[in-house]
């Protein structure tokens, strides 16, 4: 277990924004699960995630030890592209989130490959068997998945050296004046919110790059491209939004006021190509819009 332990300078309205800008990686829900199970103190009393802090106030933090987790199978339904013994390429539908993380344990992509695929690598750990790269619970679309360890660790490689390309379709917020571009920038956590990503100044982030190129032009929206260069969490959310034209849909970086009623953003992964790990045959695969997504398009069509 690990222990903090933090003297209040000066007062603060809540104990767990105290604790999230000194505990590097944990977010506030973190800090109220943690106190909720009686981890967080103040002055050696049992504390409230909202507890108002005052001047020389001792506020003290537990983290336990995490506990060993296992993915189970589950007979979930999930669109299989292609499989062979060293991989599946896996169109993943909106809604569901790629691997076990933050409470959620069950109706993952993990719990359905478990159930649907004879064997999965091990790198990924026991929450995340034969998961090499991931796409967010509410975007679309295709991910390569390994059966075994030597297959995991090549498409790794892949991703790596960028010889492993993601294309993916979005529709935008506006019209995008470029015909295409390049966003190159630093992402990190949000200053202002620590459970959103955001584009941060150069040595606080990580390096994304982003290509894009527009597809169609609409009214009030445009069909936009994404390739990635770069693998960061909600890159192209966040690049989209940094370009002033967010992802329709988006209930985090997007509009507050949306025209759709939708479940998410209208992004998918419509394209996947990469090297098989064993025959060096070059491959690549596609997948549709989702329905909702393309009734969105032909209403926006409509606005012309």
């Amino acid at each position: 277990m690990r222990r903090y332990c933090f003297c209040v300078g000066e007062p603060c309205a809540r104990t767990d924004v105290f604790l999230c800008e000194r505990m590097e990686g944990v977010t506030r829900s973190a800090i109220k699960r943690l106190a909720d199970e009686e981890h967080i103190f103040v002055n050696g009393q049992p504390a409230r995630a909202g507890q108002a802090l005052r001047t020389g106030d001792r506020v003290e933090a537990e983290i336990p030890d995490p506990r060993p987790a296992t993915a189970r199978a589950q007979d979930i339904p999930i669109d299989v592209v292609y499989e062979d013994a060293d991989l599946a390429v896996v169109n993943k539908p909106q809604g569901m989130t790629v691997h076990a993380g933050n409470g959620n344990t069950e109706g993952t992509l993990v719990n359905a490959l478990l159930f649907r695929l004879d064997s999965l690598s091990g790198v990924g750990g026991a929450i995340r068997p034969g998961i090499v790269h991931r796409i967010d619970k509410d975007t679309s679309g295709l991910l390569v998945v390994a059966k075994n360890d030597r297959a995991h660790a090549s498409l790794s490689e892949q991703i790596a050296s960028k010889t492993c390309k993601r294309e993916y379709l979005a529709l935008l917020e506006g019209v995008v004046k470029e015909d295409s571009g390049r966003i190159v920038t630093e992402i990190g956590r949000n200053p202002a919110d620590r459970l959103q990503m955001a584009v941060v100044p150069t040595g606080r982030g990580k390096r994304a790059d982003t290509s894009f190129f527009v597809e169609e032009r609409f009214a009030r929206n445009t069909l936009v491209r994404f390739a990635l260069g770069t693998g960061r969490t909600h890159q192209i959310r966040v690049h989209a939004k940094y370009m002033g034209h967010p992802v329709v849909g988006d209930p985090v970086y997007g509009y507050k006021k949306q025209r759709f009623p939708l479940n998410g953003q209208l992004l998918h992964a419509f394209r996947l190509e990469f090297t098989h790990p064993t025959t060096g045959e070059r491959m690549a695969f596609t997948a549709p819009l989702p329905e909702y997504f393309e009734k969105i398009l032909q209403i926006v069509r409509r606005d012309l």
